[in-house]
């Protein structure tokens, strides 16, 4: 896999890693806390990633060469909470699961303050979005996990 970051490119891989570390500890990192913190197999690993955030306009050295955030980016398919790097596949699944919790208790106040079964179409609309939940969810995970073993692989190696 390809972790260049030249200046205009987002970061990938490893070195996507390393920058969401700094951004999430929140405060001027050097090239050992990397190292423990996103668990790459020397300094001397952690300090070429910052290197390359540095040269891309990410990261800058303070006086004491610890790395601090210069610019935090936005990076296809995620977005920034906080200071967590989030799976927007994740954030989808968490709307719909607002909508089927909202679903269900309107079914269930109609149910049992009517003592009237709702209507065959709400549970469709209930099955969808059960499903369209489910499916972000699932994808999200993934996502998540596909990103956890690059990073996994790229230590081992």
């Amino acid at each position: 896999m390809n972790v260049n970051t030249t200046v205009g490119q987002e970061p990938e891989g490893t070195t996507l890693n390393v920058y969401s570390y700094v951004v999430k500890k929140g405060k001027p990192v050097g090239p050992r806390e990397v190292m423990r913190g996103a668990n790459l197999s020397s300094p001397s690993v952690a300090y070429w990633h910052l290197q390359k955030l540095e040269n891309s306009g990410l990261l800058e050295k303070n006086k004491t060469g610890e790395y601090v955030v210069k610019e935090k980016t936005s990076i296809s398919g995620h977005i920034w909470i906080g200071r967590n790097l989030v799976p927007r596949l994740m954030c989808y699944s968490l709307f719909f699961l607002g909508i089927l919790i909202v679903e269900t208790i309107i079914i269930s106040v109609q149910f049992f303050t009517t003592g009237q079964i709702p209507n065959l179409a709400l549970f469709y609309l209930l099955a969808t979005n059960a499903i369209a939940f489910i499916m972000f969810l699932g994808e999200g995970l993934l996502l998540r996990k596909k990103a956890h073993s690059e990073k996994t692989a790229t230590n081992s190696s």
